[in-house]
């Protein structure tokens, strides 16, 4: 699963470095037409997330796995030879939605098959995802060196063709407990139907939906380093432009050293509570380097904007090992698919709202933009860590008061029990 995710990566590597030139140079898409289209795939990509946890438990996920990989790669191999914006739109929709839908089943998956080991496992995954995206975006350099329109179309056979290999090494995976499906088995007496009517309604349940809305600012980072750091660059120091890559750089060599040891130091869902307190530090102090570097010259702008770079990428650090952790944690062990799809979509709707927050409102306020920024992730980054706390605590002490168990219901008092948090709940 592992190899299947670096080669899956890759291909999405090649797809992220070429896609904006292949519409603007290879379609002849204007400004206006390419952002309508990445628009409406980011407004699609939310949708997957929860379209997958509503299919994963019903359906095997490895099986559902398989076939976004194949969806995706029908809809890019349909862009070798459609040119019409109507279907252009389609097709780049359908395939967003497969990219998050996979990336949910993904985690459905290691929440299965890893058991008390998910946090490793984690890390052994972005470990892989981020080397096989460098691997596929130094292939798009080669091509976008070329420029022709045989390069554009060969890469975009090469993302196909990733996507291929990405099924068949899934299909080799073995199928994890429970044939796939993810439904817990309760340890207890069965709970009859009618007394967890919200047993599989996310949508219900106050408490869970406040984790995911305050979730969204803490996945700010990824917008920060791909968007706000080369803008602000370009757009307001005196950094040489060439610095950009060197961001990507940073990023992909931190997180392939330090993943690992990072997720080690993190045990269970208190200690990833309290990891997203040092996300907001790690926020707060990238973005107060951020409104410091116009105020030098290129030299003191160049070092102070990789260091917001290796800033960022530990906040994503942070970000990896505790949003998973405890969207598992918090979520009830009879309805985990549902609840962990509607938690995928804080990503989602972070990478439709980040750019539009950062450029039209962040960098428009300058210096104080960023400031601001940065204090407000730091303030909802304390507010997510005690509302989990708090719901922590609420599941222990039903869990340890006997009481049968049921669904989490809307208010945060009444939430489902599940195992202490001393103790990383078994998945």
């Amino acid at each position: 699963m592992l190899l299947a995710q670096s080669v899956d990566r890759a291909g999405t590597g090649m797809w992220a470095a070429s896609s904006v030139l292949f519409f603007t140079f290879v379609v002849g898409l204007d400004a206006g037409q390419l952002g309508l289209l990445l628009g409406a795939a980011a407004v699609a990509g939310i949708a997957g997330s929860p379209l997958a946890g509503q299919l994963a438990g019903r359906f095997p996920v490895r099986s559902l796995l398989i076939g976004c990989h194949l969806l995706r790669l029908g809809t890019v191999c349909t862009l070798l030879f459609v040119t019409r914006f109507e279907v252009l739109l389609a097709v780049v929709a359908l395939t967003y939605l497969g990219d998050r839908a996979a990336k949910t089943l993904e985690m459905l998956f290691a929440t299965q098959a890893a058991g008390k080991e998910r946090a490793t496992y984690q890390a052994l995954s972005r470990s892989a995802a981020n080397a096989g995206y460098a691997l596929g975006a130094g292939i798009a350099a080669v091509g976008l060196l070329i420029g022709t329109r045989s390069a554009y179309d060969a890469l975009i056979l090469a993302n196909a063709l990733s996507f291929l290999v990405a099924a068949a090494l899934v299909r080799r995976t073995r199928e994890p407990r429970g044939h796939g499906h993810v439904a817990a088995r309760s340890d207890g007496p069965v709970t009859p139907a009618a007394a967890r009517p919200a047993a599989a309604r996310p949508w219900r349940d106050r408490g869970y939906l406040r984790f995911v809305l305050l979730d969204i600012p803490m996945n700010l980072d990824d917008s920060i380093l791909g968007v706000g750091l080369p803008l602000w660059l370009v757009g307001h120091t005196d950094a040489p432009h060439a610095l950009v890559p060197a961001f990507l750089v940073v990023n992909t060599v931190l997180v392939v050293l330090l993943q690992l040891h990072v997720s080690a130091r993190v045990e269970g869902p208190r200690q990833a509570a309290s990891a997203i307190a040092l996300y907001g530090v790690t926020t707060l102090a990238c973005c107060v380097l951020l409104a410091l570097a116009p105020g030098g010259g290129a030299w003191a702008a160049s070092i102070a904007l990789l260091a917001a770079a290796a800033l960022a990428t530990a906040a994503e650090l942070m970000r990896s090992v505790s949003s998973w952790e405890l969207a598992v944690s918090l979520a009830p062990r009879e309805a985990r698919a549902s609840y962990l799809g509607v938690a995928g979509m804080a990503q989602s709707v972070q990478k439709s709202v980040g750019p539009l927050l950062l450029t039209g409102v962040v960098m428009a306020a300058g210096p104080t933009g960023w400031l601001a920024l940065g204090a407000a992730v730091a303030g909802l980054s304390v507010a997510q860590r005690r509302s989990s706390l708090r719901r922590l605590d609420a599941m222990a002490a039903m869990s340890g008061s006997g009481t049968p168990s049921t669904a989490v219901s809307a208010p945060a008092s009444r939430d489902r029990p599940d195992p202490p948090p001393c103790r990383r709940p078994h998945a």
